[in-house]
């Protein structure tokens, strides 16, 4: 069992005003989840690290998006423990802008399936929610 973690690849950090790390690229990394220390330097599957979060993690799959999430933007399923991922569709369920966008990922025992939930909120608080099946490798929207 390893921890995924997104550092800089010195870990001492220093406390002032002139941040050494602020351009520094960010590292994937596994570390061991009972020393802490590291065991692998990872790539990134995009090749690029930055304004790149996760959105969540189920039995060694990760799901990676945008830091800072729209409507479009893509979303990302990797397993780097093999160092394969996938790129889901864009969904064509919603044609609006949103305000607001939040993204989760974890596994539904229940039909044995991956999924990716993204809910959307407009300036008028009008909500969408949308559930991406890995199985299907499709979206469906949820209605309210």
């Amino acid at each position: 069992v390893y921890l995924l973690c997104l550092h800089h690849p010195n870990f001492e950090c220093q406390r002032d005003d002139d941040d050494p790390y602020v351009k520094e690229e960010l590292q994937w990394s596994l570390f061991s989840n009972e020393t802490f220390e590291q065991c692998f330097k990872l790539n990134h599957p995009l090749e690029n690290t930055e304004h790149y979060r996760i959105y969540g993690s189920s039995n060694g799959l990760v799901c990676i998006s945008d830091e800072i999430l729209n409507f479009d933007s893509p979303i990302h399923i990797w397993n780097p423990s093999i160092s394969k991922f996938r790129t889901p569709p864009m969904s064509t369920n919603i044609n609006l802008k949103f305000a607001y966008v939040a993204l989760q990922f974890g596994f539904y025992p229940g039909v044995n399936d991956y999924k990716a939930v993204r809910m959307m909120r407009t300036n008028k608080d009008a909500l969408a929610v949308e559930v991406y099946s890995l199985g299907t490798d499709s979206w469906k929207m949820i209605e309210a």
